[in-house]
């Protein structure tokens, strides 16, 4: 079975082609196309044992850009399918699912319409992800597509945990509410870790740190999200790249009378100038901020004490919540390559049974790994996510699984 899986952004388009082996998955595809109606628009391309190339060409909308993905991927030189009939099923990454998706489904016309609904949720992620199924519809009307949402993991969250202290009117008229993102990657990362140590899933406390330019960490128990510092947004939880993480409202509503800020300026304000950005003032690329803390930048070095201490911070929490801890996984851009913030953050975790290991922490960047030490009762690893991978196989389970209806009916 072949599957594209595509991830829509506002100006971009993420895509793999997935192809299911009997050895497991083989990616004989993938690219991203940036700058989607804007001057400069490309596509980069990578073929299975080939380099990267680019493509510079106008992409004008979504529905541009899928097609002109598929005319790479059936290109006798960089593609790797013969004909669009090779495409077996269609997997979308989409961002709010609200209260309705609690897993992934077949995208059908009555889905579409409660995706349509949360809109209001994700103003600016639900719409480029409708633009891109309503593509595959136009040019693969025949072609299965399957929605895999980033909040549906964290749907098993108590009432407790997701709901705020505000008028219980505001949750029952607008679901204001937490909802958690990031889903997808906490539900990867926190499996393939069990897979990793021989442990049983169901039975694991579990505390997954996904750091990158967006950053949340998800308490799992028996297999099960119960809480996740993302909110009913993605600015909720920690500092992050640009977004500013928990902040008292009173500081809000005080910035906005002092500088007379509207609601658009203040999103922006918190969504887009603050994080590490706004600490700092040199960037939101951690790179960048670790390299001005080693020249001695003391806004830098604030930065990185600040956002080690707050994932420290809902670690602890989290593993009140779990009643103790068995694992803590470190994944995305930062968790995965940026050795001295996973060093940072597990100095002082020694009260959880941690016994870390600095010398297999060292050098490590973007490979699966254990970091504590042999005895110690916490298990730390290093995961690389893939979320790519777990909607090729949502996708694959659920077409199959339709299939198999067909039969026998």
């Amino acid at each position: 079975m072949k599957i594209l899986v595509l991830n829509c952004g506002s100006s971009s388009i993420k895509y793999q082609v997935f192809l299911a082996e009997k050895e497991g998955w083989v990616v004989p595809a993938k690219g991203i196309i940036e700058k989607i109606g804007l001057k400069g628009s490309f596509l980069k391309h990578e073929k299975l044992n080939s380099e990267k190339i680019i493509f510079n060409e106008e992409i004008i909308d979504h529905k541009t850009g899928i097609d002109y993905i598929l005319k790479v991927l059936l290109s006798e030189q960089h593609g790797c399918i013969t004909s669009m009939e090779e495409i077996d099923a269609v997997g979308h990454r989409v961002v709010h699912g609200g209260e309705t998706f609690s897993s992934s489904v077949l995208i059908t016309n009555e889905v579409i319409n409660k995706m349509e609904e949360c809109i209001d949720l994700a103003p600016l992620h639900n719409p480029p992800n409708l633009k891109g199924i309503a593509a595959i519809s136009e040019v693969l009307p025949n072609v299965p597509q399957i929605g895999v949402f980033d909040t549906a993991f964290h749907q098993t969250m108590p009432q407790y945990a997701y709901l705020y202290a505000v008028p219980y009117s505001f949750y029952t008229k607008y679901g204001l509410r937490r909802y958690g993102f990031h889903g997808t990657s906490h539900r990867y990362v926190s499996k393939r870790a069990c897979e990793i140590l021989n442990a049983e899933y169901q039975t694991q406390r579990i505390i997954t740190c996904h750091l990158g330019n967006g950053a949340s960490i998800a308490a799992i128990k028996e297999g099960k999200s119960v809480d996740t510092s993302m909110g009913f947004t993605p600015i909720e939880g920690l500092m992050m790249g640009t977004r500013c993480g928990d902040l008292d409202v009173g500081a809000v509503t005080f910035l906005m009378d002092k500088e007379m800020l509207g609601t658009a300026a203040a999103s922006s304000l918190f969504n887009k100038q603050s994080g590490m950005l706004g600490v700092t003032g040199i960037s939101s690329d951690m790179r960048e901020i670790e390299n001005a803390a080693e020249n001695g930048d003391t806004m830098a070095i604030l930065g990185n004490a600040m956002y080690a201490y707050r994932v420290k911070k809902y670690i602890g929490s989290y593993a009140a919540v779990l009643g103790g801890v068995d694992i803590l996984i470190f994944t995305g851009g930062i968790g995965e390559n940026d050795m001295g913030i996973r060093a940072a953050v597990c100095e002082g975790l020694e009260f959880l049974g941690l016994q870390f290991d600095k010398d297999k922490n060292n050098g490590l960047r973007g490979k699966e790994a254990i970091i504590s030490k042999e005895n110690s009762k916490l298990k730390v690893l290093i995961v690389p996510t893939n979320e790519e991978l777990v909607i090729a196989q949502d996708t694959m389970k659920i077409v199959e699984e339709i299939k198999q209806i067909k039969i026998i009916t």
